[in-house]
């Protein structure tokens, strides 16, 4: 089971002077991830190195940003896939305070500024979603999107031909079973297909 964070959080350390900022916040993906890494490069123009982690997508990243190698972004990845989420971008801007911390002491500092920046972060679990295509007779159509509601499906899009073709997200779970209620509910004629995530 995956979890995403409902908001930002953060937190501060100061080790052997240095400070670390720490914040755990939801993105949509790598795109926006790195244009917040970057809106925080121009916040903290003096800091040393703004570190980062990311789970999006089932792809992760990690950037040590001049902290000797594996010392900053991998612990600080692992962190999110310890606590199982997904969509979230840690983030940790050092100013250095001129005493040297060795990898060890580096390694502690960026796990421990993003595992306290998650201590009360609410999260929220992640529901996979499956796209369908629903065509049904026209009639159909009011019983249909009853049923939709039902099983909790998100209406995308409603084309009107021959027939009503609905486009609709539904919770993974729910999908086969929401297929054999519209089939039933038609007796048999109706037409549910899987959409993928690029189509139309």
């Amino acid at each position: 089971m995956a979890f995403t964070l409902a908001e930002p959080h953060h937190s501060e350390l100061v080790i052997k002077k240095s400070r670390f900022i720490g914040c755990v916040e939801p993105v949509a993906g790598r795109e926006e991830a790195l244009a917040r890494v970057a809106e925080l490069r121009e916040a903290h123009p003096d800091a040393r190195h703004v570190c980062w982690a990311l789970m999006a997508g089932g792809h992760s990243a990690a950037n040590d940003d001049g902290e000797p190698g594996g010392t900053a972004g991998r612990p600080m990845l692992d962190v999110l896939r310890h606590q199982e989420l997904e969509g979230v971008l840690a983030t940790v801007v050092r100013y250095f305070g001129g005493v040297k911390l060795g990898a060890g002491g580096l390694v502690r500092a960026y796990t421990d500024a993003v595992a306290r920046a998650l201590v009360g972060a609410e999260r929220v679990e992640l529901v996979r979603m499956r796209r369908l295509s629903v065509a049904v007779a026209y009639p159909l159509e009011g019983a249909l999107r009853r049923e939709l509601d039902a099983f909790g499906a998100v209406l995308e899009e409603v084309a009107h031909g021959s027939r009503v073709e609905l486009s609709v997200r539904v919770p993974e779970p729910e999908a086969d079973a929401l297929a054999a209620r519209v089939r039933d509910l038609a007796q048999g004629d109706a037409v549910v297909s899987e959409l993928s995530a690029d189509d139309d």
